[in-house]
Order: structure tokens, then sequence, then C-alpha cells
């Protein structure tokens, strides 16, 4: 079993105040934020063996990545505080999971980022053997937008997978009021909301989708893009969380930090356990602890649909993705520091925007990965 997450509460700082000026953000982030946050513990974890302290010697000065919007957010955070540490700047651009991984198989950046570990045959498109290396994990929610709602929603997997297949077309169908009776007199059609651009969010949220509904899993199945049978598209966590909150009687799903942000509803999501559970990190950190035994070597690895009381089921990891063999020394030394101080020191700052830390036997994956990393046969991590 896992130990519990490490959890660092002391930068409660407004979000916006943390984000370079082109660096991305989600839409109408207020100046704070609330999120429910994990239990805290005592581990090694975040310590690690090198502590990365000040600019490097012989190490690029800029490196380049592009990818997920799911953890945008976090990414932002760490960015600016790793250029104040060591000088230097991480330009990255969140353009969702598909642009991370082209980006990474055309070598048009340094790192690529995804919510949906690379396929086989997308790992065979690229230059050379691909890496991905876990860097937080968050929780998937359906996010709404029902005025009349005096309680927050509570959804099964049966409903939510009727409601994005076009089965379920009003909020008050017999199957949602089942559960909420507050929907009873509201004959709203659901707008449906969901990813236009390829996305990492898009496959956490289809496999969970294929992982409960065998309907869903025949009709359309799991992937970073999919044949949506129903609804608008919208780009980015950050344009779903903004469509919904300007279009009533809306529902779509983001990162929970976007619909934090946003205020916007939540819903309970019905668990493998037959639970109601709200989303929180203490419900990701269940999710990765019913799975830990499960992580394979190239830790691509799906932990929706766990099982556990607490579990919150549609969680997931996300990874940056390298090359193992690199080209360019000083690129490659500046990216392995990177790598390892976000899976050690960055992990603080996790929490408070709405991400869980990485449990220890993770981040002692992650260490062996980043120290595979070299440049013509030669280790590119320098230990400091």
């Amino acid at each position: 079993m896992l130990r519990q997450f490490v959890l660092f509460v002391s930068l409660l700082m407004p979000i916006v105040s943390c984000s370079p000026s082109d660096a991305p953000k989600p839409t109408s982030a207020p100046a704070t934020t609330s999120v429910p946050q994990a239990s805290t513990s005592t581990s090694s974890a975040t310590q690690g063996a090198v502590v990365i302290n000040g600019p490097f010697a012989g190490e690029a000065k800029t490196l380049n990545g592009a990818g997920a919007t799911f953890p945008a957010v976090l990414y932002t955070k760490w960015f600016n505080e790793y250029e104040k540490v060591t000088s230097v700047k991480v330009n990255y651009q969140s353009i969702g999971s598909g642009g991370g991984i082209k980006g990474l198989q055309d070598a048009t950046v340094d790192f690529g980022a995804t919510d949906g570990p690379m396929t086989d045959e997308q790992l065979q498109a690229a230059k050379s053997a691909v890496l991905h290396i876990p860097m937080t994990l968050g929780a998937i929610v359906l996010t709404y937008n029902v005025p009349e709602a005096k309680s927050p929603i509570q959804l099964t997997g049966e409903t939510i997978a009727g409601i994005f297949l076009g089965d379920i077309k009003k909020w008050n169908d017999a199957k949602l009021v089942a559960d909420n009776p507050d929907l009873k007199n509201v004959g709203k059609d659901i707008v449906v909301v969901h990813r236009s651009d390829g996305s990492g969010t898009s496959f956490a949220f289809t496999d969970y989708l294929s992982a409960v509904s065998d309907a869903w899993k025949s009709k359309v199945g799991k992937g970073t893009s999919v044949n949506w049978p129903t609804g608008l598209g919208a780009k980015g966590n950050e344009g779903i969380a903004g469509e919904v909150k300007q279009s009533p009687y809306a529902i779509g799903y983001v990162e929970l930090i976007y619909a934090t942000q946003n205020k916007l509803g939540v819903a309970d999501v019905k668990n493998k356990a037959g639970k109601w559970v709200t989303p929180s990190l203490d419900g990701v950190t269940a999710s990765a602890a019913a799975m830990a035994e499960r992580v394979p070597e190239d830790l691509r690895v799906s932990i929706v649909n766990a099982a556990g009381d607490k579990v919150y089921p549609i969680s997931t990891f996300t990874w940056i993705i390298v090359y193992q063999n690199q080209t360019d020394k000083a690129k490659a030394i500046a990216l392995t520091r990177l790598l390892w101080w976000a899976t050690h020191d960055g992990q603080k700052f996790s929490g408070n925007l709405a991400y869980a830390p990485l449990p220890d036997a993770i981040v002692k994956k992650d260490e062996a990965k980043i120290m595979s990393i070299g440049v013509n046969g030669t280790p590119a991590f320098p230990g400091k």
C-alpha cells in the first residue's frame, strides 16, 4: 500500500500572481482558490537524495515544451518558480495532449506533456525510445451550470455515459431525477460540452466511460480524440470551463482546478464500491493507492474506476514525455535537472492548486527514468 501523499499548505497565494505573462491560464480565475485538500503526512519523497539549487554550468538556459492543459496551472507555477531557482526559462504551450505528443514525435519541442499515455503506434512513430515520467495526479470532474440545483448533482457511470451518448437529453430525465430530486422540474435540454482538440483529459474521461459503460465502449471507445455522439466542442480545459460558465444547463468535464477557479458546480460521482464521492485530493490518492501494484515498468497506467470506498473514480496521472537518447548535451542537462526538481521539490506546490503530489513509489520510479536519460550513452543528469 502506498503511503499517504505529502501535502504542503504553506503557499496560500493567489494563483494568478504566480503566472508569467506568456503562460497559459484558465479562464476567469478568482484571486484566491479554495480546493479540497488531501490528508497531510511526513514523507521523504519530496526531499530526494539530490537538491537542485542554483544555475548549473553548461546547461541550456531555455527549454520548450507543449501539450496537456490538464496540468497547465501547476506547470505555470512550477516553471515560474524553477526560473527563480536556476535562471532556466521554460516556455510551455498548453495546446492539448495530442499536440504535445506530435511535438515530441516531430522533435519541435524539448519535452511533451500528455494526460493519456502514448499508444504503441505513437511510440513506434517517434524518432527513438520515449520515456513517460509521471509528474502529478488529478481529478477529472463533471462540471455543470444548472441554476436550480440546490446541492451537488449526483451522477453514476450510467448517467454520465447516457448524457455524453446523447441518450439522456433533459435535466429532468427520470434516471437523473432518481438521484437528484431537485431536477424534477428542470425540463431544460442538456448542453453537452466536450473537447475539440486532441486531449489526454478526454483520454482519461473516455477511458473511464469505457470502463463503466458497455454501450460507450462499443459505440465510442477511448482515445485522446473520439467521435463524440453529441455536444459542442471547446479547446482545452479552459475552453470547456468557459463554455459551461456562460451556457446555462451545460455540462462538461475538466480538471478540478478549472471548475474551482470558475466557481462552477462539481458533481459527486458514484464509485465502483457504490459510494457517492465528492472530487478531492484524498479521492485521487485512494485511486492511485488502489492501483499501486499494477503500475507497469514503462509507467503507462490507468487508474480510473479503481476499487475502494473512498476512491474518486475519474482520476489520472499526467506525464511529461521525453526522448531517452538526447542529442544536445546542454538541453539534456537542463531537462533532467528540471524533471528532478519537479518530481521532488516541485511537489510541494501541488496541493494548493488541486493536484495530488506523487506517491513515494512513483517518485522512485521517476528517479530511475530521469537517470536513464543520456547523450551518446553518457548519463545527462549531473546529480545536482
